[in-house]
């Protein structure tokens, strides 16, 4: 069992930067993808990224690649999602999510069996 808690978030200008991250309890395995995915108002949950645990790999949605960053702390079992040149079409409540299995290479929601409770991101114009 994982319990998955994020913290981070807010509210930022268009512009700025968030960082947000997700603590773990229990044990995270080296083939766990570690992911994040955000739902906006009205639109279905949409992948983010994701991070494999045991080396590190990432994955990126192209609406986020070379703006977000994900990373891991191994010792404390935090993922975190540095966010950066937010946009207004970034605000959505982000989720953090463990896929046990790497399932579907961890860009797909259905693959994630454990998530936290979800933090707001609001950019404001």
């Amino acid at each position: 069992q994982v319990q998955l808690v994020e913290s981070g978030g807010g509210l930022v200008q268009a512009g700025g930067s968030l960082r947000l991250s997700c603590a773990a309890s229990g044990r995270i395995f080296s083939n766990y993808h570690m992911g994040w995915f955000r739902q906006a108002p009205g639109k279905e949950r949409e992948f983010v990224a994701t991070i494999r645990w045991g080396d590190g790999n990432t994955n990126y949605a192209d609406s986020v690649q070379g703006r977000f960053t994900i990373s891991r702390d191994n010792g404390n079992i935090t993922v975190s999602l540095q966010m950066n040149s937010l946009k207004r079409e970034d605000t959505a409540v982000y989720s953090c999510a463990a896929n046990p299995l790497g399932a579907y290479g961890g860009t797909r929601s259905n693959g994630y069996v454990y998530w936290g409770q979800g933090t707001q991101v609001t950019v404001s114009s």
